[in-house]
Protein backbone atom coordinates (compact mmCIF):
# COMPACT_ATOMS: atom_id res chain seq x y z
CA UNK A 1 0.00 0.00 0.00
CA UNK A 2 1.41 3.40 -0.95
CA UNK A 3 1.77 6.29 1.47
CA UNK A 4 -0.82 8.17 -0.54
CA UNK A 5 -3.28 5.30 -0.23
CA UNK A 6 -2.59 4.94 3.48
CA UNK A 7 -3.35 8.61 4.05
CA UNK A 8 -6.88 8.14 2.71
CA UNK A 9 -7.69 6.19 5.86
CA UNK A 10 -7.70 9.44 7.84
CA UNK A 11 -11.18 10.01 9.26
CA UNK A 12 -13.35 12.12 7.02
CA UNK A 13 -16.80 12.20 5.45
CA UNK A 14 -17.63 8.84 3.93
CA UNK A 15 -18.03 8.71 0.18
CA UNK A 16 -19.98 5.47 0.60
CA UNK A 17 -21.91 4.69 3.78
CA UNK A 18 -23.91 1.46 3.93
CA UNK A 19 -26.07 1.03 7.01
CA UNK A 20 -27.92 -2.12 8.03
CA UNK A 21 -28.38 -3.37 4.47
CA UNK A 22 -30.83 -6.24 4.03
CA UNK A 23 -31.55 -8.00 0.75
CA UNK A 24 -33.89 -10.93 0.15
CA UNK A 25 -34.77 -13.15 -2.79
CA UNK A 26 -38.19 -14.39 -1.76
CA UNK A 27 -37.71 -16.00 1.64
CA UNK A 28 -33.94 -16.25 1.28
CA UNK A 29 -32.04 -13.48 3.06
CA UNK A 30 -28.84 -12.79 1.12
CA UNK A 31 -27.59 -9.70 2.98
CA UNK A 32 -28.23 -9.70 6.72
CA UNK A 33 -27.54 -6.20 8.01
CA UNK A 34 -24.34 -5.08 6.29
CA UNK A 35 -22.55 -1.94 7.51
CA UNK A 36 -19.66 -0.60 5.43
CA UNK A 37 -18.04 2.79 4.96
CA UNK A 38 -15.29 4.00 2.67
CA UNK A 39 -13.70 7.38 2.06
CA UNK A 40 -12.79 8.99 -1.23
CA UNK A 41 -9.61 7.44 -2.60
CA UNK A 42 -10.06 4.13 -0.74
CA UNK A 43 -9.67 0.79 -2.45
CA UNK A 44 -11.83 -1.75 -0.63
CA UNK A 45 -11.96 -5.41 -1.66
CA UNK A 46 -14.71 -7.85 -0.76
CA UNK A 47 -13.60 -11.46 -0.38
CA UNK A 48 -15.40 -14.62 0.64
CA UNK A 49 -16.75 -17.84 -0.75
CA UNK A 50 -19.34 -17.98 -3.53
CA UNK A 51 -22.79 -17.13 -2.22
CA UNK A 52 -21.53 -14.96 0.64
CA UNK A 53 -23.25 -11.84 -0.75
CA UNK A 54 -20.32 -9.98 -2.31
CA UNK A 55 -21.73 -9.43 -5.79
CA UNK A 56 -25.21 -8.76 -4.44
CA UNK A 57 -23.79 -6.01 -2.24
CA UNK A 58 -22.07 -4.43 -5.23
CA UNK A 59 -25.23 -4.57 -7.32
CA UNK A 60 -27.27 -2.93 -4.55
CA UNK A 61 -24.89 0.03 -4.50
CA UNK A 62 -25.87 1.03 -8.03
CA UNK A 63 -29.46 -0.30 -7.82
CA UNK A 64 -29.04 -3.18 -10.22
CA UNK A 65 -30.61 -5.01 -7.28
CA UNK A 66 -33.32 -3.61 -5.03
CA UNK A 67 -32.92 -4.05 -1.29
CA UNK A 68 -35.54 -4.45 1.38
CA UNK A 69 -33.96 -2.74 4.39
CA UNK A 70 -31.22 -0.38 5.44
CA UNK A 71 -29.72 2.58 3.64
CA UNK A 72 -26.98 3.27 1.11
CA UNK A 73 -25.57 6.78 1.07
CA UNK A 74 -23.29 7.83 -1.79
CA UNK A 75 -21.81 11.30 -1.46
CA UNK A 76 -24.47 11.92 1.17
CA UNK A 77 -27.39 11.02 -1.11
CA UNK A 78 -29.73 8.16 -0.27
CA UNK A 79 -29.54 5.60 -3.07
CA UNK A 80 -32.67 3.88 -4.29
CA UNK A 81 -35.06 4.88 -1.53
CA UNK A 82 -36.08 7.78 0.70
CA UNK A 83 -38.00 7.97 3.95
CA UNK A 84 -41.22 9.98 3.58
CA UNK A 85 -43.75 10.34 6.40
CA UNK A 86 -42.16 7.37 8.13
CA UNK A 87 -42.48 5.17 5.06
CA UNK A 88 -39.77 3.88 2.75
CA UNK A 89 -40.39 4.98 -0.83
CA UNK A 90 -38.51 4.13 -4.00
CA UNK A 91 -37.02 7.08 -5.83
CA UNK A 92 -38.46 7.87 -9.27
CA UNK A 93 -36.54 6.24 -12.12
CA UNK A 94 -35.09 9.60 -13.18
CA UNK A 95 -33.47 10.04 -9.75
CA UNK A 96 -32.26 6.44 -9.68
CA UNK A 97 -30.65 6.96 -13.09
CA UNK A 98 -28.88 10.06 -11.77
CA UNK A 99 -27.62 8.15 -8.74
CA UNK A 100 -26.57 5.17 -10.87
CA UNK A 101 -24.45 7.54 -12.97
CA UNK A 102 -22.41 8.31 -9.82
CA UNK A 103 -20.96 4.81 -10.05
CA UNK A 104 -19.20 2.94 -12.80
CA UNK A 105 -19.29 -0.84 -12.95
CA UNK A 106 -17.19 -3.45 -14.71
CA UNK A 107 -18.78 -6.90 -14.80
CA UNK A 108 -17.59 -10.48 -15.11
CA UNK A 109 -18.85 -10.41 -18.69
CA UNK A 110 -17.69 -7.47 -20.76
CA UNK A 111 -21.15 -6.40 -22.04
CA UNK A 112 -19.73 -4.54 -25.03
CA UNK A 113 -21.95 -3.84 -28.03
CA UNK A 114 -20.64 -6.25 -30.67
CA UNK A 115 -21.62 -4.03 -33.60
CA UNK A 116 -19.68 -1.02 -32.25
CA UNK A 117 -15.93 -0.47 -32.30
CA UNK A 118 -13.96 -0.06 -29.10
CA UNK A 119 -14.03 3.70 -29.59
CA UNK A 120 -17.77 3.72 -30.27
CA UNK A 121 -18.44 1.59 -27.19
CA UNK A 122 -16.64 4.13 -25.01
CA UNK A 123 -18.14 7.24 -26.64
CA UNK A 124 -21.74 6.00 -26.57
CA UNK A 125 -22.45 6.96 -22.95
CA UNK A 126 -20.53 10.20 -23.30
CA UNK A 127 -22.77 11.21 -26.21
CA UNK A 128 -26.12 9.85 -24.99
CA UNK A 129 -25.86 10.40 -21.23
CA UNK A 130 -23.24 13.10 -20.72
CA UNK A 131 -24.41 14.93 -23.89
CA UNK A 132 -20.85 15.78 -24.89
CA UNK A 133 -20.04 17.15 -28.33
CA UNK A 134 -18.74 14.38 -30.58
CA UNK A 135 -15.22 15.80 -30.73
CA UNK A 136 -15.03 16.06 -26.93
CA UNK A 137 -16.44 12.54 -26.52
CA UNK A 138 -13.92 11.08 -28.95
CA UNK A 139 -11.02 12.91 -27.29
CA UNK A 140 -12.05 11.64 -23.84
CA UNK A 141 -12.63 8.11 -25.10
CA UNK A 142 -9.23 8.05 -26.79
CA UNK A 143 -7.61 9.31 -23.60
CA UNK A 144 -9.00 6.39 -21.61
CA UNK A 145 -8.35 3.82 -24.32
CA UNK A 146 -4.75 4.99 -24.28
CA UNK A 147 -4.74 4.71 -20.50
CA UNK A 148 -5.74 1.04 -20.70
CA UNK A 149 -3.28 0.42 -23.53
CA UNK A 150 -5.75 0.05 -26.40
CA UNK A 151 -5.68 3.29 -28.36
CA UNK A 152 -4.19 1.54 -31.39
CA UNK A 153 -7.16 -0.85 -31.39
CA UNK A 154 -9.84 1.82 -31.10
CA UNK A 155 -11.37 0.89 -34.46
CA UNK A 156 -11.51 -2.85 -33.71
CA UNK A 157 -14.82 -4.54 -32.98
CA UNK A 158 -15.16 -6.67 -29.79
CA UNK A 159 -14.98 -9.85 -31.85
CA UNK A 160 -11.53 -8.77 -33.04
CA UNK A 161 -10.24 -8.32 -29.48
CA UNK A 162 -9.08 -10.84 -26.88
CA UNK A 163 -11.08 -11.27 -23.69
CA UNK A 164 -8.55 -9.22 -21.74
CA UNK A 165 -8.72 -6.43 -24.31
CA UNK A 166 -12.52 -6.45 -24.24
CA UNK A 167 -12.47 -6.15 -20.45
CA UNK A 168 -10.06 -3.22 -20.67
CA UNK A 169 -12.40 -1.50 -23.14
CA UNK A 170 -15.27 -2.09 -20.69
CA UNK A 171 -13.21 -0.53 -17.89
CA UNK A 172 -12.34 2.47 -20.10
CA UNK A 173 -16.03 2.88 -20.95
CA UNK A 174 -17.03 2.96 -17.28
CA UNK A 175 -14.24 5.29 -16.16
CA UNK A 176 -14.76 7.74 -19.03
CA UNK A 177 -18.12 8.60 -17.44
CA UNK A 178 -16.20 10.05 -14.46
CA UNK A 179 -17.93 8.10 -11.67
CA UNK A 180 -17.41 8.96 -8.02
CA UNK A 181 -17.05 5.25 -7.22
CA UNK A 182 -15.86 2.43 -9.46
CA UNK A 183 -17.25 -1.07 -8.87
CA UNK A 184 -15.43 -4.17 -10.14
CA UNK A 185 -17.25 -7.50 -9.99
CA UNK A 186 -14.81 -10.40 -10.49
CA UNK A 187 -13.63 -8.82 -13.74
CA UNK A 188 -11.04 -11.54 -14.39
CA UNK A 189 -13.22 -14.59 -13.73
CA UNK A 190 -14.22 -15.04 -17.39
CA UNK A 191 -10.66 -14.65 -18.70
CA UNK A 192 -8.09 -17.24 -19.64
CA UNK A 193 -5.33 -17.32 -16.99
CA UNK A 194 -2.74 -15.69 -19.26
CA UNK A 195 -5.03 -12.66 -19.78
CA UNK A 196 -5.74 -11.99 -16.11
CA UNK A 197 -2.54 -10.05 -15.48
CA UNK A 198 -3.19 -7.37 -18.10
CA UNK A 199 -6.56 -6.47 -16.57
CA UNK A 200 -5.28 -6.51 -12.98
CA UNK A 201 -2.41 -4.27 -14.06
CA UNK A 202 -4.88 -1.67 -15.34
CA UNK A 203 -6.87 -1.75 -12.09
CA UNK A 204 -3.71 -1.50 -10.03
CA UNK A 205 -2.64 1.57 -12.01
CA UNK A 206 -6.03 3.20 -11.40
CA UNK A 207 -5.68 2.51 -7.68
CA UNK A 208 -2.26 4.17 -7.69
CA UNK A 209 -3.88 7.18 -9.38
CA UNK A 210 -6.24 7.51 -6.41
CA UNK A 211 -9.47 6.22 -7.91
CA UNK A 212 -12.09 5.14 -5.35
CA UNK A 213 -12.88 1.48 -5.94
CA UNK A 214 -14.97 -1.28 -4.41
CA UNK A 215 -13.94 -4.68 -5.77
CA UNK A 216 -15.00 -8.30 -5.63
CA UNK A 217 -12.22 -10.70 -6.53
CA UNK A 218 -10.88 -14.19 -5.92
CA UNK A 219 -7.35 -13.01 -6.73
CA UNK A 220 -6.01 -12.91 -3.19
CA UNK A 221 -2.48 -11.71 -4.01
CA UNK A 222 -3.93 -8.85 -6.04
CA UNK A 223 -6.35 -7.97 -3.23
CA UNK A 224 -3.48 -7.91 -0.75
CA UNK A 225 -1.37 -5.63 -2.95
CA UNK A 226 -3.99 -3.14 -4.15
CA UNK A 227 -6.38 -2.69 -1.19
CA UNK A 228 -6.54 -0.24 1.65
CA UNK A 229 -9.08 -2.47 3.36
CA UNK A 230 -10.18 -6.08 2.99
CA UNK A 231 -13.73 -7.06 3.89
CA UNK A 232 -14.45 -10.76 4.46
CA UNK A 233 -18.08 -11.70 3.91
CA UNK A 234 -19.65 -14.90 5.17
CA UNK A 235 -23.29 -15.94 4.77
CA UNK A 236 -24.55 -12.43 4.07
CA UNK A 237 -22.64 -10.67 6.82
CA UNK A 238 -19.30 -8.92 7.19
CA UNK A 239 -17.41 -11.26 9.47
CA UNK A 240 -14.09 -9.43 9.56
CA UNK A 241 -12.52 -6.35 7.98
CA UNK A 242 -9.29 -4.44 8.25
CA UNK A 243 -5.92 -3.72 6.67
CA UNK A 244 -4.73 -6.45 4.25
CA UNK A 245 -1.64 -7.41 6.25
CA UNK A 246 -3.62 -7.88 9.46
CA UNK A 247 -6.39 -9.94 7.87
CA UNK A 248 -4.15 -12.17 5.78
CA UNK A 249 -1.49 -12.76 8.41
CA UNK A 250 -3.54 -12.67 11.63
CA UNK A 251 -7.17 -13.56 10.88
CA UNK A 252 -9.37 -13.41 13.98
CA UNK A 253 -12.30 -15.35 12.58
CA UNK A 254 -11.95 -19.14 12.31
CA UNK A 255 -14.01 -18.99 9.12
CA UNK A 256 -11.62 -16.46 7.56
CA UNK A 257 -8.62 -18.54 8.60
CA UNK A 258 -10.20 -21.58 6.93
CA UNK A 259 -11.04 -19.58 3.79
CA UNK A 260 -7.49 -18.28 3.46
CA UNK A 261 -6.01 -21.74 4.05
CA UNK A 262 -8.01 -23.07 1.12
CA UNK A 263 -7.29 -20.11 -1.16
CA UNK A 264 -4.26 -19.74 -3.40
CA UNK A 265 -2.22 -16.73 -2.27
Amino acid sequence: MTDVQASTFNPGPALLDIRGLHKQYGQVEVLKGVDLTMQRGNVVTLIGSSGSGKTTLLRCVNMLEEFQGGQILLEGESIGYVEHNGKRQRHPEKIIAQHRAMTGMAFQQFNLFPHLTALQNVTLGLLKVKKLHKDAAVALAEKWLERVGLLERRNHFPGQLSGGQQQRVAIARAIAMNPSLMLFDEVTSALDPELVGEVLSVIKGLAEDGMTMLLVTHEMRFAFEVSDKIVFMNQGRIEEQGAPKALFERPQSPRLAEFLKNTRF
